[in-house]
């Protein structure tokens, strides 16, 4: 065997061990038992901006490190897409696939934390009411609305037919930034669960009306919202219902919080993040 070979044996043995290690059920899963929840209904002292993001909309905020952003499903329509950037280098942004893989799990709920590409902390489920959100199948196009809903609901539909895609690439412009810049998205209340086939399916009467999910920053972020359905949310029809949005003051984060201290690799995010602001 060369040095070589021992090496490559050596890294997937370390994979292998961190694989096990971060799939084992039972620590992470009593840590989210024990974790405080947040209130429903957020003092008023404690609001720093509210809106509501219409059907087919698109929605742009900056978000200091700190602040917590609730995305409230007041209508149970299928799947809110977002797209998170640096403030500061907008180069750095969510990257789904690192943050299913570098938390060995694509159920990202409450604990969960939101990866850039640079491995970073970007934002953190605080609470979710819903626990059903997609990494995997993305945000919508024309090209899946078209398949979706056929050429004449397109025509004949009441309110605009819009996509994320396209309002991503339009709110990327009017932030200097370009379709380059336009990543895949988390998309919130999304059911897309994975079938004992391997195949992505929508569960349906997973969505209930008032549900919200709280996403904490880690950085001061620019981000983006994008009210259309997903891509994979059955119904012959185009009717995304309107969502509120809600930035708040959650307070100082406490030292056993969970998203900070519920995996290693949420450790190891935080030790990247963390000494841009020291």
């Amino acid at each position: 065997m060369t040095a070589e070979t021992e090496s490559i044996d050596e890294l997937k043995a370390r994979y292998a061990a961190l694989k096990e290690t971060g799939q084992k059920e039972g620590e992470f899963e009593a840590k989210l038992a024990a974790a405080p929840t947040a209130p429903d209904t957020i003092p008023e002292d404690k609001i720093l901006k509210q809106d509501v993001v219409p059907g087919g909309w698109y929605w742009t905020t900056n978000i200091k490190r700190g602040q917590t952003l609730r995305i409230v499903n007041t209508e149970a329509t299928p799947g809110i897409a977002l797209q998170v950037w640096n403030r500061h280098d907008p180069s750095e942004r969510l990257n789904t696939a690192d943050t299913i893989k570098v938390q060995w799990t694509a159920r990202i709920g409450k604990g969960r934390v939101l990866l850039s590409d640079m491995g970073r902390a970007m934002m953190a489920i605080t609470e979710d009411t819903c626990g059903y959100h997609d990494c995997v199948a993305g945000h919508s196009t024309a090209i899946t609305n078209e398949k979706n809903y056929g050429p004449s609901t397109l025509r004949n539909s009441p309110m605009p037919v819009r996509n994320s895609r396209d309002n991503f690439q339009i709110a990327a412009a009017k932030l200097g930034l370009s379709k380059r810049d336009v990543h895949q998205s988390f998309c919130a209340f999304a059911p897309v669960i994975t079938g004992e086939e391997g195949k992505l399916h929508w569960q349906d009467d997973a969505l209930q009306p008032g549900a919200f999910i709280d996403l904490r920053s880690e950085m001061d972020l620019t981000i983006c919202l994008s009210n259309c359905p997903h891509p994979m949310a059955p119904g012959g029809s185009y009717e995304p219902q309107p969502v509120a949005v809600i930035l708040w003051d959650a307070g100082p984060v406490a030292a056993d919080d969970l998203c900070r201290n519920g995996t290693a690799e949420a450790i190891r995010a935080y030790e990247n993040t963390d000494p841009l602001f020291d």
